[in-house]
């Protein structure tokens, strides 16, 4: 599980004093760092190679700024070309939103995607839902 810390700015407060919905997803984006650097350990965009296919984001409670927001992110399953996260966000010790995203390991120059390979598999397997 990687988990990363994020402090609320007030720009990311909506009209009723809760972070916008909006937000989360890019939250949930910054919590993926970890992973990132799983496939492009320098985060080169020249050899990019996490494309996502598919995201969706469940508010189970509303959030607040001036309060630290946490993300956690496990790897959920791990397939021939592509790989499903398991994301929450806590605040207060309290679960306030989970998520789920799909990437695929993907060539930008030859627009294909690719197997992932043994050692990245390897990596990812050690930030299971169930280790």
């Amino acid at each position: 599980m990687f988990t990363t810390k994020i402090h609320p700015r007030v720009s990311e407060t909506d009209g009723l004093g809760h972070i916008n919905n909006t937000t989360l997803p890019i939250w949930f984006e910054a919590g993926r760092d970890g992973i990132f650097k799983i496939f492009t350990p320098d985060l080169s965009f020249k050899r990019w190679r996490c494309v996502i296919l598919k995201m969706e984001v469940e508010y189970l409670a509303q959030l607040y700024y001036g309060t630290p927001v946490y993300i956690k992110t496990w790897v959920a399953k791990i397939g021939n070309k592509s790989f499903e996260l398991y994301e929450e966000i806590h605040q207060n010790n309290q679960c306030c939103a989970r998520g789920k995203a799909v990437y695929v390991n993907y060539d930008v120059e030859t627009s294909t995607s690719l197997s992932i390979p043994d050692e990245v598999r390897v990596e990812l397997n050690r930030h299971t839902v169930s280790s």
